[in-house]
């Protein structure tokens, strides 16, 4: 264990010198990477030629890629930093005995003392800088946030502010309100809603960084200029609709998969940890021993909120969540367009459509959507997979699409027989739920159906102003 200890401190001690000056005119030259590494360890034994050598064949993109961990775990993995610790050479059961003497010579300014054990003498510390961004994402203006300081002056947050909403250790003060809402399928949802501090950074973060960055085409929940109508226009008019749910699907994103997205948009280490720390969140215990009591949660679910995961109610949350799965997006549309469907996602609602075909193909579908849904780190809600052909009711999150998007009928009706029951009775004899402000309530139903049809929205108008407000909503 201590030996597997000391290699990896002096992988990491080697990668931060050899990252130290990559950006620079021959930074990357083998000369440049030995000169630095010799640097840190005091000394040039034989073997680190050898372990340098394929690095400085690597490509200037490449370079930008790697930071202190994926460096270090390639220098981990060479043959010649085995013989930095006296492994023996894999060839000396066949009579190569692979010791330092059969290794490319070093030039002439090579150490030819005997050589010392491996040790970090000198940290070559390189200042952390914005990584350059993939193809498509340079586009993107964002924030330059390198340093702590830079954190603290975007974020409005002293040092001390810092620390305690994005602590090194696990939290002392908890930032987080939980509640728990009936689904209108059966069982509970879990809000984890963050507390007034945490909510203003993260929705600073939302506002100005992470709206910034686009999402891909086929998610339309929690993106501007799109939204359950242009989910659920996808898909009108089609001869067969197949649905999918994601199974806890902010639960599923953890603390990794939000720091890759840091990391992708450029940020160093140091600052990808702190956000990703400022918008992940562990369950409380008793909370999470609070819904299996319930039987509302398995064993992998309480797994997932005991981890750093997304919350759901935080500001942040939809906006990583749909970059996060990005991938996910990327390999489903391309499924869809091998069986010459079309895909789009709606947070976990996620939806195929296209020709009769479909239909007899379902089964195969179901297979490839299963095995990439889980690749990626999700799952499948077995009790949620629907594919309903052209003559029965098709619906896309609540949506009748069999023809146009259209709410289905008998929501209409209820709605309307709401309002007129309203209008004899007074509204109070409708707030069953005692909703504080019913008015608004309504208007933001009728606001639904108007979505989709101006026709009924003028109906259910009609209806609403002749309501009697006075005799008050509870």
């Amino acid at each position: 264990m201590r030996e597997a200890n000391s290699r990896h401190l002096i992988a990491r001690g080697l990668a931060r010198a050899l990252l130290a000056d990559v950006d620079r005119p021959g930074g990357t030259a083998l000369r440049a990477l030995q000169a630095r590494a010799a640097a840190a360890l005091g000394q040039r034994p034989a073997w680190l030629r050898e372990l340098l050598a394929p690095l400085a064949l690597l490509s200037t993109i490449t370079w930008q890629k790697f930071d202190i961990t994926s460096l270090a775990r390639r220098l981990e993995a060479s043959h010649a930093f085995d013989l930095a610790f006296g492994k023996e050479d894999e060839d000396e059961e066949t009579g190569d005995t692979g010791d330092a003497h059969s290794l490319p010579q070093s030039d002439e300014r090579d150490d030819p003392e005997p050589e010392k054990p491996p040790r970090i003498r000198r940290l070559i510390l390189r200042p952390p800088v914005m990584r350059p961004r993939p193809m498509g994402l340079d586009a993107c203006v964002l924030p330059d946030i390198t340093t702590d300081a830079d954190l603290m002056r975007w974020l409005q947050l002293s040092r001390e502010q810092l620390r305690w909403l994005a602590p090194a250790t696990p939290p002392v003060v908890e930032h987080y309100r939980y509640s728990l809402q009936a689904k209108q399928t059966g069982g509970l949802r879990l809000l984890e809603t963050p507390k007034a501090d945490l909510k203003r950074v993260q929705r600073h973060i939302l506002h100005t960084l992470l709206s910034q960055v686009p999402v891909h085409e086929a998610a339309h929940g929690f993106c501007a200029g799109r939204s359950v109508k242009t989910h659920a226009a996808a898909h009108a008019g089609q001869a067969v609709v197949i649905r999918f749910d994601l199974r806890d699907f902010f639960g599923s994103v953890g603390a990794a998969q939000v720091n890759a997205v840091w990391r992708t948009l450029g940020y160093p280490e140091g600052i990808a940890r702190s956000l990703t720390t400022l918008c992940t969140h562990r369950t409380a215990k008793m909370v999470v021993e609070r819904l299996r009591d319930d039987g509302g949660l398995d064993w992998m679910g309480a797994k997932r909120l005991d981890s750093a995961h997304l919350p759901q109610g935080a500001p942040s949350s939809p906006a990583l969540a749909n970059l996060c799965a990005f991938n996910l997006d990327l390999r489903l549309e391309g499924l869809a367009w091998v069986f010459g469907a079309s895909y789009t996602r709606y947070a976990d609602d996620l939806v195929f459509s296209g020709p009769e075909s479909l239909r007899r193909q379902f089964r195969a579908l179901h297979a490839w959507v299963a095995e990439i849904v889980r690749e990626e780190g999700f799952s499948l809600h077995p009790d949620k997979t629907h594919c309903v052909p052209r003559h029965q009711r098709q619906r896309v999150t609540g949506v009748v699409v069999n023809v146009r998007p259209n709410v289905p009928r008998d929501d209409f009706d209820r709605l309307k027989a709401c309002l007129h029951q309203s209008v004899l009775h007074g509204p109070a004899s409708q707030n069953v739920d005692r909703l504080a402000d019913f008015r608004s309530h309504l208007l933001g139903r009728i606001g639904w159906v108007g979505q989709f049809s101006t026709t009924r929205q003028a109906r259910l108008m009609r209806l609403f102003e002749q309501i009697d407000w006075r005799t008050g909503g509870l």
